[in-house]
C-alpha cells in the first residue's frame, strides 16, 4: 500500500512518524511544497527503521509528481496567525489551496481514497468532494473522531473506566456547534448519563483544540494518532466505526451537506452510513449544527460553483 503526505508542516511529519512506528503501508512518501524540509523528514524517518517491526519504502516528492497513491492524506494548509478562536479563521486561504491542489492530484492518483486533515475540515470535506470527481464515498475529514477521542479521556478520568470501553460519539461540526450523543452513549451497557459533570466535560472538549493550540502554537499528537487510525482501518479492511466527516445528500432529514456523521470505514473508504436514533435535545444541536456548517460553506465556496456532488 502506498500513502502520500501532502503538506510537511508539524501534522503532516507527525502522521509520517506515526504511519512508520505502526508499520501502516509499505511505500510512505511525504509530499510538500518545501521539498527540502520533507527530504529531511524522510532520512530522518529512514533512521528509525531499525527499531520497527516493518520494512518500509520512505520518500519525498514534489506535490506534482505524487502518482497512483491508494491513500492521499491532505495536511497542507495555509498558517494560522497568533491565537486563533475559530478554524473558520483559515477558511478563505484553504479554500483556495484545494482549488488549486486537489484536481491536479485525483487525475495523478485516480484511485486514490482522500482522508482530510486541513480546517475547516467539514468545509474542505465538501470542497474535496466536489472538486475530486471520485465517489463521496472515497473523501472523508477526520471531523470529530479526535473530538470523540478526547471526550472519553476526559470522561474515563471522571468514571474511572478505560477510555477503550466507553461508547461515545460527539457529531456534527468540528467546531463549536458539534454535539455530543448521549441517547447512544455507553460503558459496560451502562448507560452515560447526560448531566452537568458530563455536560462541563464536554465543553472542555469542545474548547481542547484550541487550548493546545493557543499553548504551543499548533496541535499534532492527537490529529496525527486519529489518523492514523483511520489509515489502519482503510489498509486492513477493519470495518471500524467511527464519526468522520462526509458528504450526504440526505442524513437523518438533513440534505445536501458535509459534517461528522458515525461511519462504517474500510479498504473501499466509505462503507455505509449509521444512524442512531437521536433524542430530541440531539435532533435540535443536529439541526442547528448543519444550518451553521452549511452557511459556513455557502460563504466560503462560490456560491456558482456550489453545485451538488
Amino acid at each position: 500500500m502506498k500513502i502520500t503526505i501532502i503538506g510537511g508542516g508539524q501534522v503532516g511529519s507527525t502522521i509520517a512518524y506515526a504511519v512508520v512506528l505502526k508499520g501502516l503501508c509499505n511505500h510512505l512518501v511525504l509530499a510538500s511544497r518545501n521539498v527540502t524540509k520533507a527530504r529531511g523528514d524522510v532520512l530522518d524517518l529512514q533512521h528509525t527503521l531499525s527499531f520497527c517491526e516493518r520494512p518500509m519504502t520512505i520518500e519525498s516528492s514534489a506535490i506534482e509528481d505524487v502518482k497512483d497513491s491508494d491513500i492521499l492524506v491532505i495536511t497542507a494548509s495555509a498558517k494560522g496567525q497568533g491565537k486563533m478562536t475559530s478554524r473558520m479563521e483559515l477558511g478563505a486561504a484553504n479554500v483556495e489551496i484545494f482549488r488549486k491542489l486537489i484536481p491536479p492530484l485525483v487525475q495523478n492518483n485516480p484511485q486514490t481514497i482522500l482522508v482530510i486533515i486541513s480546517n475547516p475540515v467539514d468545509v474542505l470535506t465538501y470542497l474535496a468532494t466536489q472538486l475530486a470527481g471520485l465517489p463521496p464515498s472515497k473523501i472523508m475529514g477526520v471531523g470529530t473522531l479526535v473530538d470523540s477521542a478526547r471526550f472519553r479521556v476526559l470522561l474515563s478520568i471522571e468514571e474511572q473506566i478505560h477510555p477503550d470501553d466507553l461508547r461515545t460519539y460527539i457529531l456534527g461540526e468540528h467546531g463549536p456547534n458539534q454535539f455530543p450523543v448521549f441517547s447512544n452513549a455507553f460503558a459496560g451497557s451502562e448507560r452515560i448519563a447526560d448531566n452537568p459533570a458530563h455536560r462541563r466535560i464536554f465543553h472542555e472538549v469542545t474548547e481542547a483544540g484550541f487550548d493546545v493550540y493557543n499553548l504551543k502554537g499548533y496541535t499534532n499528537f492527537a490529529i496525527a494518532t486519529a489518523a492514523c487510525e483511520v489509515l489502519k482501518t482503510i489498509a486492513y479492511d477493519d470495518h471500524r466505526t467511527m464519526p468522520l466527516s462526509t458528504y450526504f445528500k440526505e442524513w437523518q432529514g438533513i440534505e445536501d451537506n458535509c459534517f461528522s456523521i458515525p461511519v462504517v470505514v474500510g479498504r473501499a473508504g466509505i462503507i455505509r452510513h449509521l444512524h442512531p436514533k437521536l433524542n430530541q435535545i440531539e435532533k435540535n444541536a443536529l439541526g442547528k449544527s448543519a444550518k451553521l456548517i452549511k452557511e459556513n460553506i455557502n460563504s466560503l465556496i462560490d456560491a456558482e460553483n456550489n453545485q451538488p456532488v
